[in-house]
């Protein structure tokens, strides 16, 4: 009675199973991920609802898919949440943190401040717990003391002066990523961190652009840094410019200066053009006396 039941599942097992259909994701590496990429970038770069940095544009949406895919996120909520700075590509505070929360190793993050409200102690620090391990994770301790020595604090429309509490958990759970979890930022700042450090505006087009002063205002001053003189064209080292133009002014515009740092004796101007004039003198090949012009005198026959 069993045997017809026996040949009717050894029959089953002796059919081929239809194999489940493979699945790509997108990629840059290899022909059918890249292609996948291409397909959902056309339809993202058709869409209004994406930044204008996308609309129209596939190369930016295959790169926000491949940034997508890469730190397991939604494409849309990446488009959304990569902001241009001075053109280069930084996340949002906020979206760091729910990438933290959302990739399954930590739990959520949470925060813990210190110091007292108000005063140049109070700060906070990030932390949260490796579910493989059970340790507790602490991040960098952020203060307003810190802001103010970076220059964050005294900005001209700073967050930090209208928004403290929040730009504290915002800067402290950044740093706790990518002290702790450097893969989900990429090695990508966020917005607030290039904001703070330049003097980026947002332009009409939704980008944060950075003006050439303040790149050489947060420039730093070379120890040795020289200054060219145009007319001149004399090299004399920056700090004894001050110096120089500030002893001038006392003792007169033909006075010499002399170098503070060094103590060592500088030119006019004046003088220096006076020099010039001389070396170039000097330089000139000495032209020959002429000769003196003998007279001929006419022969008188006697």
């Amino acid at each position: 009675m069993n045997s017809p039941t026996q040949e009717t599942t050894l029959a089953k097992m002796r059919t081929p199973q239809p194999e489940a259909p493979q699945r790509y994701t997108v990629g840059l590496t290899d022909s059918q991920g890249f292609e996948l990429a291409q397909r959902a970038a056309k339809l993202l770069a058709s869409s209004s609802l994406v930044p204008k940095d996308y609309q129209g544009n596939l190369p930016n949406c295959v790169i926000a898919l491949n940034m997508a895919s890469r730190v397991g996120a939604d494409p849309l909520m990446v488009m959304q949440n990569l902001v241009i700075v001075h053109g280069r590509p930084t996340w949002s505070a906020q979206f760091l943190i729910a990438t933290v929360n959302t990739c399954g190793r930590f739990s959520a993050l949470r925060y813990e401040f210190f110091g007292k409200q108000g005063q140049d102690d109070w700060g906070c620090r990030a932390w949260a717990i490796e579910k493989a391990t059970g340790e507790k994770l602490i991040g960098t301790d952020v203060t307003i003391a810190i802001a103010k020595k970076e220059g964050w604090y005294g900005k001209n429309g700073s967050k930090w002066q209208t928004i403290p509490q929040q730009m504290l958990m915002y800067r402290a759970g950044s740093w706790w990523t990518r002290a702790y979890a450097p893969e989900l930022s990429m090695g990508l700042h966020t917005a607030d961190e290039m904001i703070d450090v330049y003097e980026a505006e947002m332009s009409a087009e939704g980008r944060y652009e950075v003006t050439a002063e303040s790149l050489r205002a947060a420039a730093p001053v070379p120890e040795h840094a020289t200054v060219i003189d145009q007319e001149t064209g004399e090299i004399t080292p920056q700090n004894s410019t001050a110096g120089s133009s500030a002893q001038t002014s006392q003792g007169g515009e033909g006075a010499a200066s002399q170098n503070p740092s060094e103590g060592k004796w500088q030119p006019s101007a004046e003088e220096q053009e006076a020099i010039r004039k001389r070396e170039l003198a000097e330089a000139q090949p000495e032209k020959a006396a002429p000769r003196p012009r003998r007279e001929r005198t006419g022969s008188t026959m006697e």
